[in-house]
């Protein structure tokens, strides 16, 4: 199966979106880093690196920028990459919608600004105001363009697609002769437990997205003789949105950070992960710009004791317990009705009647929490995006009030994501975000879960046949050396 130059991957899935479609997708952002290009590459800790983008400049006051493509970029059809296509890729994205039907946020973001090519191989980005975020915002953005059946498998990567089989199967070769692995070959199956199956029979040579095994799987995966397992805490956030507005039990700061009290973490970690997890303690990752800064580095603890002094404090009446409805999907996050059901016992074990409600309709979940903003009193989801700013603008500032803001409002923190917002220069940027995180640990708008250790399985072999180069990055997407 495996040689030098060869390698066969499985994934849960092999698809190539359409080139104004942006993606999470740990399968899907896998191959975006072998055939495409972020326009800039996002490294943990918020820091940022070329990527189609060789270098960037700004005016003082960080209204206007420009970017440079890097020499001789070239898609793999031929074709010269310029700034035009650069913009005209952007103004794609901004003007379309996501898979569940919803304008992407990056339309409010920049909505006015003005992105044009001064010339073949510069975008300028002007804004209103300081907008030293935009480039956070480019790390989301792969350029590609369709090929003649209509898929968005050109781009400027150091692999080109030689034939592609949507849903199921990709070929890739490098362009670098020298390369460790020539050609890569991908193949999609959606269900973890076969990826495992098919590892540990040799019959591939890398299986993603192990995490997602049953828990009892997980148990054992590291006690399996024939693979080697490679794990990387991931960026995403799995959290409870919980239902801040006036008529909710949680329009008070006592009874949010008391269901953080009743959470116990470390439990759930190990009785729903099998310990493929890490705690959270604020509104992102450890990995995001401004969370070293923000010295939280522990949850809120566990204390149900003082979990239910917070919450009478807050006016419930436990002597005539309430009712708290729990909204859950069955996927997405992974172990989706396990993390609800764990909750829904602490709550109960606090002194609540919990009624949960189960949506097995994931994209009509999406739009119930995001438009509707049907969330009961609170909600299982998960953050996913890379940068701060995003995560702020989207779901917790009460100024732009996002497509997943759910009424939170606390005294003094609009003002801190502004001055966040508007920092200029990168050490004022990190400190400012690091006190909107801080302060949000300490008066918290979700329940904070956990953030999942993502999980990358490859064969073990022999010194000729030990698969090497192999990694996964801190959003779970596999990279190859």
């Amino acid at each position: 199966m495996f040689t030098s130059k060869a390698l066969h991957i499985t994934l849960p899935k092999v698809d190539f979106p359409a080139p104004n479609q942006v993606t999470d997708s740990t399968s899907v952002l896998t191959l975006k880093n072998l055939v495409h290009e972020p326009l800039i590459r996002w490294n943990p800790h918020g820091v940022l690196t070329p990527g189609l983008f060789a270098h960037w400049t700004s005016s003082d006051d960080r209204r206007t920028w420009r970017f440079t493509i890097r020499p001789n970029a070239n898609f793999h059809d031929g074709k010269k990459c310029t700034a035009s296509d650069v913009t005209s890729f952007i103004t794609a994205i901004l003007d379309s919608r996501d898979t569940f039907g919803m304008r992407w946020s990056y339309h409010r973001y920049l909505s006015r600004a003005t992105i044009t090519a001064e010339n073949d191989a510069t975008v300028v980005v002007t804004n209103p105001s300081p907008c030293e975020w935009v480039k956070d915002v480019f790390t989301d953005f792969y350029l590609s363009r369709v090929d003649e059946r209509g898929f968005g498998v050109l781009g400027t990567g150091r692999y080109k697609v030689l034939s592609y089989l949507p849903g199921k199967k990709v070929e890739l070769l490098s362009l670098n002769p020298s390369a460790r692995y020539i050609h890569i070959t991908f193949t999609a199956e959606p269900n973890p437990e076969t990826r495992l199956e098919f590892l540990q029979t040799a019959q591939t040579d890398a299986a993603l997205g192990l995490e997602d095994l049953p828990t009892h799987d997980l148990q054992t995966l590291k006690t399996l003789p024939s693979i080697t397992l490679i794990t990387k805490t991931s960026t995403l956030s799995v959290i409870f949105y919980l239902n801040c507005t006036s008529s909710s039990i949680f329009s008070s700061p006592n009874a949010r950070r008391a269901i953080n009290h009743a959470l116990d973490t470390s439990r759930l970690i190990r009785d729903v992960y099998a310990d493929y997890a890490d705690p959270a303690s604020t509104i992102v990752s450890p990995f995001h710009l401004g969370a070293a800064q923000s010295t939280l580095t522990l949850p809120i603890r566990y204390d149900p004791v003082e979990a239910r002094r917070l919450f009478e404090e807050s006016g419930i009446d436990f002597s005539n317990p309430p009712t708290i409805t729990l909204r859950t999907p069955t996927f997405m996050p992974t172990h989706a009705e396990a993390i609800s059901n764990f909750v829904a016992e602490a709550l109960r074990a606090i002194g609540f009647n919990v009624t949960v409600e189960v949506e097995t309709n994931r994209p009509a979940y999406a739009k119930q929490i995001g438009f509707e903003k049907n969330v009961g009193d609170l909600a299982l989801f998960d953050s996913s995006p890379n940068s701060t700013f995003r995560v702020l603008d989207d779901k917790i500032s009460s100024g732009t009030k996002g497509i997943w803001w759910q009424g939170y409002v606390s005294e003094g923190v609009e003002g801190l994501i502004g001055r966040a917002n508007d920092a200029v220069g990168e050490d004022e940027r990190v400190a400012r975000y690091g006190e909107v995180l801080k302060r949000l640990g300490e008066d918290p708008p979700w329940l904070f879960v956990v953030h999942p250790v993502a999980v990358l399985g490859v064969k073990k072999g022999d010194s000729e046949g030990e698969v090497q180069g192999v990694f996964i990055d801190q959003r779970g997407a596999l990279v190859i050396d």
